[in-house]
């Protein structure tokens, strides 16, 4: 049976506008199921291991690039090294991704946001029938982090294909769910750098000294997360 699975995951909250929450997005990570990928989880299981890290931790990049939670005890160099770990996994493996970016002040409320998502997802499905119809099933994983995106994703995805199953994932089960987290937090910083700008824990991050943080992210993650855009 030939299978697809798609990864979702979002960074943002519904509700009013804030200034530290001006974006929503949703992104999606698509799998092949026919495709190998045990040695690439080998890779990450092993790097985790070797920061004494559980083989099974999952991996959020958000947190990872402020030094949150889990990362407060890691230096720079850990916390980096780690990050392009589950840059490299997305760029070894055969998987392709899109991402949504939605700016809250044009939606007035979260019923506009959810139609926003609603129609954005709805059209990126219509346009790319020709994938998706083929799929003898299609399995869409997301962790129902977020009750309005849990309904956009039962819905939408069910009205368009005929094949569509939607699992609950435990983040910790599947790397290719935190590479969904990864692309979240890559279309944002791509967002910010062209609008609103970055953070100070963001530039401390991707700064280099050789380049500011903006460039170092061009060329060592936005170019390469680009190649594996959907339809790339």
């Amino acid at each position: 049976m030939r299978e697809l699975s798609i990864f979702i995951d979002e960074s943002g909250v519904f509700g009013p506008l804030e200034p530290h929450s001006p974006f929503y997005i949703v992104s999606l990570v698509m799998h092949d199921q026919s495709d190998d990928i045990t040695g690439h989880l080998d890779r990450i299981h092993a790097a985790l291991v070797a920061r004494g890290l559980d083989a099974d931790h999952p991996i959020h990049t958000g947190p990872l690039v402020r030094r949150e939670h889990e990362y407060r005890w890691m230096g720079m160099r850990e916390r980096r090294a780690l990050f392009r770990v589950l840059v490299d996994f997305v760029r070894r493996c055969e998987v392709s991704h899109e991402s949504f970016v939605f700016h809250k002040r044009q939606a007035a409320d979260t019923d506009q946001l959810v139609s926003q998502i609603s129609r954005t997802v709805s059209a990126f499905i219509r346009e790319n029938l020709a994938f998706f119809t083929p799929w003898e099933r299609i399995v869409i994983y997301y962790d129902s982090g977020q009750k309005e995106l849990t309904n956009v994703v039962n819905s939408v995805f069910s009205a368009h294909l005929s094949t569509v199953e939607v699992r609950k994932v435990v983040p910790s089960e599947y790397s290719l769910f935190q590479a969904a987290d990864l692309c979240c937090t890559l279309a944002l910083i791509h967002t910010k750098i062209a609008s609103s700008g970055l953070s100070a824990s963001e530039r401390d991050f991707f700064s280099t000294p050789r380049d500011s943080a903006e460039r170092a992210l061009k060329k060592g993650y936005l170019k390469a997360m680009a190649a594996k855009r959907f339809g790339s």
